[in-house]
Parts: structure tokens; sequence; C-alpha cells
């Protein structure tokens, strides 16, 4: 499942961050995801977005990035693949 089709790597705040690290917005998702101790998978067909992808490994987000990210939380789900979202949602 991507990322709602790339609507979340179209936040503006997401895109400052990615400017400020000399990264893309899907890195900084990323890289916010990974140092929160999530798994994940991401995927592509185009082999430079794969090498893209693992860039995000060596992205080091400081306390006020990984804030200001976790502040977008706007209760909204951008995926709700069926059979995987929790009953309780």
């Amino acid at each position: 499942m991507t990322l709602a089709y790339g609507k979340v790597l179209q936040d503006p705040l997401l895109q400052a961050i990615a400017a400020q690290h000399d990264a893309t917005p899907a890195q900084v998702a990323l890289a916010w995801a990974l140092r929160q101790g999530y798994s994940v998978i991401p995927s592509s067909t185009r082999r430079a977005n794969l090498a893209g992808n693992l860039k995000a490994l060596e992205l080091v987000l400081g306390d006020a990035d990984m804030a200001a990210i976790a502040a977008l939380d706007r209760n909204e789900r951008l995926a709700d693949p069926a059979g995987i979202a929790p009953r309780w949602d």
C-alpha cells in the first residue's frame, strides 16, 4: 500500500524538511517511520526510486523535525486496506 498514492508526500512540511536535508519527501517519511521503530516496506517499479528509498537509512532527522512530523496527525486515515485495519478503528 502506498502512502495514499503520494498524498502524504505533497505535504508542505515534509517538502520543507526534505529541502533542508537535501532529500526527498519520501526519504523523510521513511526516515521518520524508521526512527519511530516502525517496520516499513517501501516499494517501487523504478530502480532509481528503490535506491532513493535506501538513502532514508542514512537520513538523520533532528528532534524538532521528528516532533513537527508527528504533529501532522490530522486524525485521517489515508489508507484502509480491507482486512488489515484494526476492528476498533
